[in-house]
């Protein structure tokens, strides 16, 4: 089978297509023919060694996938056919830019029978880091008021969906460009952070989901008792000791694989209620071009490879 290889850190180049042995699922794993797999930006750090997470090259990256059950382990609960979309392993290796890729059972769930498999490899990361942090970690209900970062990128254009399918109010940021983008994604208010400072502009909200790191910043616009979910600080005791001091709940974020998560997530796509919105496809071929789109910084929404 053909799958992305690195045998050492660095820019996209450092990516090969290569041909290697077709994984066997175990027990309560099944086979996946990938259909298509979607990239994160942890996908470029890991690449880069900026964050070591597989240790040293040579590994294969991607973790977002979607496909169609080939094999299935034993107590594996899929059925040969069955279409599947998951995060597997992370953030051990799953090599996911590959024709074949082996996961556990319950890190997968049924793809949602509204989307393709390429929209559907868009959600798994992206749709469960905004959930752990909005659902699990700061349990957003109806009427709270709730500040997104970052509203057009793959985590917060989910983000801000989930926020209103639990009938929170959203206030957004993103650029000016993004904006029509953003509010038809359900937003209730937009913010152009480059024109304006979100510190000084907003006030008293329940919850502010921050994936860039300005969690002292963001701290001065929760309502006491309001929670701070970070995914960039997700460990910093100092953070989270300063949060406690001033009353608000730290709620840091790791993602990790939750089938049960992904079936309720895809129980919302199939009822209209969220849509992962995919800016471009390549091929497995030109997957040094993808990285360094998503390296570029300006996506909208999600990159996606076809397998």
């Amino acid at each position: 089978m053909r799958a992305v290889v690195q045998n050492s850190f660095g820019g996209p180049e450092v990516l090969e297509v290569v041909e290697t042995e077709r994984p066997r699922p175990g027990a309560g794993e099944v086979l996946v023919r990938v259909h298509a797999s979607a990239l994160n930006p942890v996908d470029i750090a890991v690449r880069s060694g900026m964050l070591p997470l597989l240790g040293e090259p040579p590994f294969g990256l991607g973790w977002d996938i979607s496909g169609v059950v080939e094999e299935a382990g034993p107590g594996a609960g899929f059925a040969v056919g069955d279409e599947v979309f998951g995060m597997p392993f992370f953030p051990r290796a799953a090599s996911g830019y590959a024709e074949y890729v082996t996961a556990p059972a319950s890190q997968l769930a049924r793809k949602p029978a509204p989307l393709d498999h390429v929209h559907a490899a868009a959600l798994p990361l992206a749709a469960l880091t905004a959930w752990q942090g909005l659902v699990d970690g700061a349990r957003v209900k109806a009427g709270d008021r709730v500040l997104i970062h970052r509203a057009a990128g793959g985590v917060g254009h989910l983000a801000v969906q989930i926020a209103k399918a639990r009938g929170a109010q959203v206030i957004a940021l993103a650029g000016a460009a993004r904006h029509e983008f953003v509010r038809g994604l359900g937003a209730d208010e937009v913010i152009d952070y480059r024109a304006v400072d979100f510190a000084e502009a907003v006030r008293d909200v329940d919850v502010v989901l921050d994936s860039t790191a300005q969690g002292d910043r963001s701290l001065t616009v929760l309502k006491p008792g309001g929670v701070l979910v970070t995914i960039l600080e997700h460990r910093d005791d100092a953070l989270r000791a300063r949060s406690e001091a001033a009353g608000r709940r730290f709620a840091g974020i790791s993602v990790e694989p939750d089938g049960a998560a992904l079936a309720t997530i895809a129980e919302l796509v199939e009822a209209g209620r969220i849509r992962p919105y995919v800016e471009e496809t390549f091929p497995l071929a030109e997957v040094a071009k993808a990285h360094a789109r998503v390296e570029s910084g300006r996506t909208q929404g999600k990159i996606v490879l076809t397998v």
